[in-house]
């Protein structure tokens, strides 16, 4: 018998699916959903989970961390510092313990006596309390010294580095003969003859005048002594002396083995004034029996043995002063004490115009009152151009503190 049509039932109908079976399912509805949502930008913002954080932020961290790092670095370093600066302190390897210890370099006219009398005290002391720039300015305070330095080494020396300064001429200071630099300081002749020198004396400078005075009066040595060495003439070996103590009127004592002249050279144009002297010493030597000095700061004519009375008298030198200055180098006729020539004892001799120096020309009142160290002029022989008369003056005795020399004799006048 046919069974009967009618709606069948299906095997999912009749055994439903368990709930772990659809589990799978509604997890991948789940996860297309949340790509869906994801992926579409015009979805609705969604609600934001707040995530739980710590109280201080993560850079902020790092910071204090460096920070705490760094301190502690800092600690240490203080900490080893303290230890080294009291090791160094207490140790008795940075402790100078003699003159050994100190070394000295560039002396030649310092003595290291006088260098020790600055260093001394420091033996028996520790290294690093030595006070270098102290010590460096004592140095510098003594006359020969230019510059100094001074230096530590580890553990325990010290070096000593001295620049000494360069002389360019002898001063004449009251009763003392001294070597001068071009800056003026004045320093003691070198003991034992350890150098000499071959440079004029210069005279005019008193012991209390002010070192840029003393400056000043050096410039115009440098200047005079430049012009007279140009052009190869090197006439500043003829000179003894140089006076400045009137800064209008150089004065130069000119030595040769025909005797000294004094000769003026005013304020400028030195090295054309000397060689008009150069030029006509022969005939002036042969014209007047003896000549003394000359006054070659006007044109177109000489004085011969100017006005000399009333010149002040150097003070006269000791004899182991002057045999020091002799071993120095000083030639003997800057070391001699002149008297001053009478008032009358002076003549006037005309020069040619194509040798006339570059001298401007002075009102004749001028011409004879400068008062200047010389001594008394023989009686002189005059020729038919020069009119002259013969006096007879006192005869004044020059005092000689190195070599012994005649009286003079009788001055001549002018007209």
């Amino acid at each position: 018998m046919a069974r009967k049509s009618g709606p069948t039932i299906s095997q999912e109908e009749l055994y439903p699916p368990s709930e772990e079976a659809l589990r799978p399912d509604l997890d991948d509805a789940r996860v297309l959903d949340l790509d869906v949502e994801e992926e579409s930008p015009f979805l609705r913002g969604q609600k934001r989970v707040s995530a739980r954080r710590g109280s201080i932020p993560k850079k902020t961290a790092k910071r204090l961390t460096w920070i705490g790092v760094v301190a502690v670095l800092l600690v240490l370093a203080a900490i080893g510092a303290g230890f080294i600066y009291r090791y160094g302190e207490h140790s008795w390897r940075f402790r100078i313990e003699s003159s050994d210890d100190i070394e000295i370099a560039g002396l030649q006219n310092v003595t290291r006596s006088q260098v020790m009398e600055v260093m001394g005290g420091d033996i028996g002391r520790n290294i690093f309390f030595v006070p270098l720039a102290q010590r460096q300015t004592q140095l510098e305070q003594i006359p020969w010294v230019q510059a100094a330095s001074v230096m530590r080494f580890v553990p325990n020396r010290l070096k000593v580095e001295v620049h000494e300064r360069t002389p360019t001429a002898f001063a004449r200071v009251a009763s003392k003969i001294l070597l001068i630099d071009p800056s003026g300081a004045l320093m003691d002749l070198p003991g034992g003859s350890k150098s000499k020198y071959s440079f004029p004396v210069i005279v005019g400078t008193n012991p209390g005048e002010p070192p840029s005075t003393r400056l000043a009066r050096m410039k115009i040595y440098a200047d005079v002594i430049g012009q007279l060495d140009s052009g190869g003439g090197n006439y500043s070996q003829e000179l003894s002396e140089v006076d400045l103590s009137d800064p209008d009127d150089v004065k130069v004592l000119a030595d040769n083995s025909e005797g000294e002249v004094l000769i003026h050279l005013g304020s400028s144009d030195y090295l054309d004034r000397y060689k008009i002297y150069v030029s006509h010493i022969r005939e002036w030597r042969q014209q007047f029996d003896k000549l003394e000095s000359v006054d070659l700061r006007y044109d177109r004519q000489i004085i011969v043995n100017p006005d000399l009375g009333g010149a002040t008298k150097p003070v006269p030198l000791s004899a182991s002063i002057a045999k020091a200055a002799m071993a120095a180098g000083v030639k003997p006729a800057a070391l001699v004490t002149r008297d001053p020539l009478p008032k009358s004892a002076k003549a006037v001799v005309p020069l040619p115009a194509k040798t006339s120096a570059k001298a401007q020309e002075r009102p004749a009142a001028h011409r004879v009152s400068r008062p200047l160290h010389a001594r008394t002029v023989t009686k002189q022989k005059p020729k038919a151009t020069v009119k002259t008369a013969v006096a007879k003056p006192a005869q004044a005795k020059p005092k000689v503190v190195a070599k012994k020399k005649p009286s003079p004799g009788i001055a001549k006048t002018q007209d």
